[in-house]
């Protein structure tokens, strides 16, 4: 009997994974395959997870020509792909060596990354390299093996800017982490390698590129942190296969496009404000020590020297810890003006706003900050606070238990949260 209802069991479970599949033509094979997640629910949630991105890397660079660059090559190596996605190409502030992507097409280079390339067909390699993970669906394989059908589902579905969603919102949170430091295996590794060479020589460029970036990525890990190879291990089997691909397939390619003055031109507009940059890297260390007065002289001075540098959303922080709440709002003001992505200049105008009790406008501006990221703890306990102070009974409940369950405890106003809670549920 017991034997019997284990294998109706089995078969129900069958039933409901082939039933929740979808059928779809694998772009890099050319069969028919079947899949957890189809293309238009993968595309969905790398979108959802953009604005962690931009957030997790300190901003978009806020150069157009710069962004209208990397969109433009982005585009030109994707158009020789066989996965036809919302392919999206974006700069980041962030001083790390890094490049990823996240799933259905968007893919991210690095302030920092750009600074160590010395010619286009390296920049080449690195977008096709990405666009290896995308095409051959690493993403999207990682998120059907590691999460359920229903809790990627009920992201899909559900309008995470309302808060009595927790669940979903904390979902939400733990895909954002999980597709942010991904790591892929070897065996994927080498598929993107395959492709990145065969994406940049089908595009018109040298596939070496991707070569003399591996050999610098080496070299810089034996002086220092190369973010890029934390999640993309590079051993040597993997150079010695693509000089083996190289060779063999792509004999040729030398004859092919190793740099431009466009991207020299590009790469020196970036040198031109690392100065700036560099200011602000050591005032976050100074941030981090709460030593305010010195952090917000350096960030005086990477303000002077680059206007448009992302240093206003760590002066905003400052001002606010330094509880000049005005000072802190202009400053995220014209942080936003620059990047209106960037969720942390929204949370810190919207938590000053709260402390000099405009309650209303602080709404509107966490609310903005929401559209953008949905999962974060001190966004909810803000938008409680601000709640409560007006009157908003029921809001004010379901933002502050949000942010009670999202917490890991160590923001400070967990007992504050606890106790306006117990005064809202008394009436």
């Amino acid at each position: 009997m017991k034997k019997r209802f284990f294998k109706l069991f089995f078969l129900i479970f069958l039933s409901f994974i082939c039933l929740s599949c979808v059928s779809e033509i694998d772009p890099i094979s050319g069969e028919k395959t079947y899949t957890l997640l189809s293309t238009e629910e993968e595309i969905r949630i790398g979108h959802k997870v953009i604005p962690s991105a931009i957030n997790e890397n300190d901003g978009l660079y806020p150069d157009r020509e710069i962004q209208n660059y990397i969109k433009e090559m982005g585009n030109k190596i994707a158009k020789v792909t066989p996965r036809k996605v919302d392919y999206q190409f974006y700069v980041v502030n962030s001083s790390q060596i890094n490049a990823f992507a996240l799933p259905g097409g968007p893919v991210f280079v690095t302030r920092g990354l750009l600074l160590k390339m010395d010619k286009e067909s390296e920049l080449a390699g690195v977008l096709a390299h990405e666009l290896g993970h995308i095409n051959a669906r690493h993403h999207a394989k990682f998120l059907e093996k590691t999460y359920g059908m229903n809790m990627l589902l009920g992201i899909l579905g559900i309008a995470l800017q309302d808060s009595k969603y927790a669940s979903a919102v904390m979902s939400l949170a733990q895909i954002s982490a999980g597709l942010l430091q991904l790591k892929f295996s070897r065996d994927q590794e080498n598929e993107a390698d395959s492709l990145g060479v065969r994406f940049s020589y089908d595009s018109g460029y040298d596939p070496k590129g991707l070569l003399t970036m591996f050999e610098k990525f080496k070299a810089m890990e034996r002086g220092g942190t190369v973010e890029w190879l934390s999640t993309h291990p590079l051993p040597d089997t993997r150079i010695k296969n693509v000089q083996q691909i190289i060779s063999e397939k792509y004999p040729h390619s030398s004859s092919l496009i190793q740099d431009s003055e466009r991207f020299r031109a590009i790469k020196a507009k970036i040198i031109s404000t690392k100065d700036s940059y560099d200011y602000v890297e050591k005032a976050k260390k100074y941030i981090k020590s709460r030593n305010y007065n010195e952090a917000l002289s350096l960030l005086d001075k990477a303000i002077e020297i680059y206007g448009s540098n992302y240093a206003y959303t760590y002066r905003a922080l400052v001002n606010l810890n330094l509880n000049k709440y005005n000072n802190a709002i202009s400053d995220a003001d014209k942080a936003i003006q620059l990047d209106s992505l960037y969720f942390k200049p929204f949370l810190i105008k919207g938590i000053a706003l709260t402390k000099i009790g405009k309650w209303r406008e602080s709404i509107v501006s966490l609310n903005k900050a929401k559209q953008l990221i949905p999962d974060n703890a001190d966004l909810y306990y803000y938008l409680g606070v601000d709640y409560h102070e007006i009157g908003d009974r029921k809001n004010a409940i379901e933002h502050l238990s949000t942010a009670l369950n999202l917490t890991d405890g160590k923001r400070g106003w967990e007992a504050d949260a606890q106790r306006r809670l117990i005064m809202l549920k008394k009436y």
